[in-house]
């Protein structure tokens, strides 16, 4: 616009001095149904110029209300900025009151008043206002539908902040009911599943927040197997339930140690210990568990004599290995091999003192008649079992040394 106006001024100083400077300034006729109209050119350059500007005028007179509106409205929407500007520092210095006062003010000339309903209701909570928080979060509603996923989100989080988990669970699930696939949503829904207990709900959730990616990688870890854990510790799952909970954990967690020992654990005490012998030997193959290790020792379901030999074959490779040796201690206890059961204790409790290998070595002793002996391995298993504190029973008497040799040899 700026360059069509300089060259119309450049014209126009030209046929002027044209005009001065040339003898023929040119001439000019405009003939129309019959009437004529005759000029020198630069008297039309000169005409063409003034019909220019009157246009221009014409046009912002037409548009002046318009402007004029349109500069209220900016200058509205500065006092607004100012205002959420002082109600944001009144809120860094402190002064609640204020700023959600500031920021509320600012809501009517603001280009996003749900914003400052939403600020003024975070606000309102900080102060323990429930009521005029759901006020603002209402009022922050009725700004357009544009604005309805921002207010449910906000007013779950403030409800979650305040205690009331049930109402967040309804904002939650009304914003879910419109967006499905809402990652935040989804994220604190499923918090509020997990922090009720419900495993279930959240077993059917994790799959989408996987997808979604609205967790880290390692929390949605942590909470698949948690959710695992929970379910196999309900009572009544039967080998088929455990199987379809182990199959919906992803492949990679199926590696883990802990989550196949909670399989196995699950299989045994729901009677199923078909292949679970050859899943421990084959998961020990691919990674050492001492709590697998633990479950081999104690299944009485397999012959004791093989499970000894697996055993004994795995100490040759980790003949120092504490775990290792309580187990193989425990199942010849249970083959009633006392001398071999006490040399496997003795030595597991020489690496390392376990309640639970002074618990076998005292079983072993009331079996060969050692009382003394057994009372001694009882005490030091309970006392370790309570981390050595002060208020554990203790007997009086001081314990006899153990024997140095069983009565009977194997």
């Amino acid at each position: 616009m700026r360059l069509g106006v300089l060259m119309l001024l450049v014209l126009a100083a030209g046929s002027v001095t044209a005009h001065f400077l040339l003898q023929d300034n040119g001439y000019v006729l405009i003939n129309f149904r019959g009437y004529a109209i005759e000029m020198s050119v630069p008297i039309l350059l000169l005409l063409l110029l003034v019909g220019y500007f009157l246009v221009r005028l014409l046009v912002r007179v037409w548009r002046a209300p318009r402007d004029l509106g349109e500069a209220a409205a900016r200058a509205r929407a500065r006092r607004a900025g100012k205002r959420v500007d002082q109600g944001l520092a009144a809120l860094a210095a402190g002064k609640l009151s204020r700023g959600e006062r500031l920021l509320t003010k600012a809501a009517g000339n603001s280009p996003a008043p749900a914003l400052n309903y939403l600020a003024a209701a975070r606000v309102a909570q900080m102060q323990g206002d429930r009521e005029r928080r759901d006020t603002w979060l209402q009022l922050a509603s009725q700004q357009g539908e544009g604005a309805a996923d921002a207010v449910l989100l906000t007013q779950a989080e403030l409800q979650l902040s305040g205690g009331e988990p049930e109402l967040a669970q309804q904002s939650l699930e009304q914003l879910l009911a419109a967006r499905p696939q809402h990652p935040e949503a989804l994220r604190l829904l499923a918090g509020l599943r997990r922090q009720a207990g419900d495993w279930e709900g959240l077993a059917k959730m994790l799959p989408e927040l996987r997808r979604l990616k609205s967790l880290g990688s390692e929390q949605l870890d942590e909470w698949q197997v948690d959710t695992w854990q929970a379910l196999l510790a309900q009572g009544g799952l039967q080998a088929p339930d455990i199987e379809a909970h182990w199959q919906a954990l992803p492949r990679r967690l199926r590696k883990r140690p802990d989550a196949i020992a909670d399989r196995i654990r699950a299989l045994l005490r729901c009677g199923a210990s078909t292949g679970v012998e050859t899943d421990i030997q084959r998961a020990l193959k691919s990674g050492w568990n001492p709590e697998l290790i633990g479950l081999y020792a104690g299944m009485d379901t397999i012959d004791s004599a093989k499970q000894l030999t697996y055993l004994e074959s795995w100490l040759g490779q980790r003949p120092e290995d504490p775990d290792l040796l309580l187990a193989a201690g425990q199942v010849c206890l249970r083959r009633k091999l006392w001398g071999k059961a006490r040399s496997y204790l003795e030595s597991s409790l020489g690496i390392r003192p376990d309640p639970a290998a002074y618990q076998a070595l005292g079983q072993l002793m009331l079996q060969l008649g050692e009382n003394e002996a057994a009372t001694d391995a009882f005490r030091k298993g309970l006392t370790l079992g309570y981390g050595g504190a002060p208020d554990v029973p203790q007997l009086a008497a001081d314990p006899l040394p153990l024997a140095d040799e069983p009565p009977a040899k194997d």
